[in-house]
């Protein structure tokens, strides 16, 4: 049996998907993102952004040209999403309808920003469902949820049951600016922003929330462009500090030093490999590794490490590719 049946029997397990999600906002920055993306593969997700991305009075010719973006030649792997307008704003439902008829079978996800409660996620996601059962599309597109409102993190938790959601991301900006003035600016960026008690809680809650409910928790920018340690550095915080799984990225140069701080070190890989088919060999019952017992509780552990490794571009080990990782 593969380890998600074994290992995660009766709980939602973390969906698959690339460590970096890089938000670009017009037609000629998505067509350089998917071009990149082309000569990469598939390491980093691409979000069309219909919300900041739209000029005034142009939302319904944005989300259409989002649309024939989706559908571009250079679009080899369905790894593009969309980031509607959030509730409160008349064109969300438009936002929706385009894409959904448009390119519902080939988005990757849709990101809902700003919610003030799990009740406006829930809303928006029924309108999601029934425009794809409107246009014959039997999948379950998946969502992501921006946090950066008081209300959207006091109910993080009910947010990340919502059957359908797959990430949690945090969005700092806005959730800075909504405690007027009460944080200071420079907890926009590092080290503030790891720093500061008030925005560690947001991180450490949304995180918790998120990896409880089998969902992602994805970090928000850094505004560093140039710079790549600063740029890793912060990503690496993200990672080994608050437990985030994927970051955003919004410029091209900061998607190398993201992707290489969220893999998994080569050596830890190797132990994965060697203790997961040693345990499948015994057909997941406790193995004895270097000494060391090894149960499935240990297992998980390893398993999802394998997994993070492969969706951050680290090579597999030829055994647990064609034994766990087949097509």
């Amino acid at each position: 049996m593969h380890p998600d049946q074994v290992l995660f029997q009766g709980e939602r397990t973390l969906p698959q998907m690339p460590a970096v999600d890089h938000y670009a906002g017009s037609e000629k920055l998505i067509g350089k993102a998917l071009l990149l993306q082309d000569d990469k593969g598939p390491v980093f997700d691409i979000t069309c952004d219909c919300e900041d991305g739209a000029r005034a009075g142009e939302e319904e010719a944005h989300a259409h040209m989002v649309v024939d973006m989706i559908h571009a030649e250079t679009n080899r792997f369905s790894r593009v999403g969309a980031r509607i307008h959030d509730i409160t704003h008349p064109s969300w439902q438009r936002d929706v309808e385009i894409l959904i008829k448009g390119a519902g079978e080939k988005l990757a996800f849709l990101t809902l920003p700003k919610p003030r409660t799990a009740d406006d996620v829930a809303i928006q996601i029924a309108f999601i469902r029934d425009q794809q059962r409107f246009n014959g599309q039997p999948r379950k597109l998946p969502i992501h949820v921006l946090i950066e409102t008081h209300g959207a993190l006091r109910e993080a938790w009910q947010i990340a049951a919502l059957d359908g959601v797959e990430s949690l991301d945090f969005g700092l900006m806005d959730f800075v600016s909504a405690h007027h003035g009460a944080i200071p600016g420079d907890a926009m960026r590092s080290p503030g922003q790891f720093d500061h008690p008030l925005i560690a809680r947001a991180k450490t809650d949304i995180a918790a929330a998120a990896l409880a409910n089998g969902v992602v928790p994805s970090h928000n920018v850094t505004t560093e462009l140039n710079d790549v340690d600063y740029i890793r550095n912060d990503a690496l915080r993200a990672r080994k500090e608050f437990g985030y799984l994927r970051m955003w990225s919004i410029h091209p140069n900061q998607i190398d030093p993201i992707l290489a701080a969220m893999q998994p070190d080569f050596s830890e890989v190797a132990e994965a490999d060697a203790i997961l088919n040693a345990a499948a060999d015994k057909h997941w019952g406790p193995i004895r590794h270097e000494g060391k017992l090894h149960d499935r509780a240990s297992y998980r552990y390893y398993w999802t490490l394998l997994k993070r490794a492969a969706s951050t571009g680290v090579a597999i080990p030829e055994q647990s590719k064609a034994r766990f990782f087949k097509a």
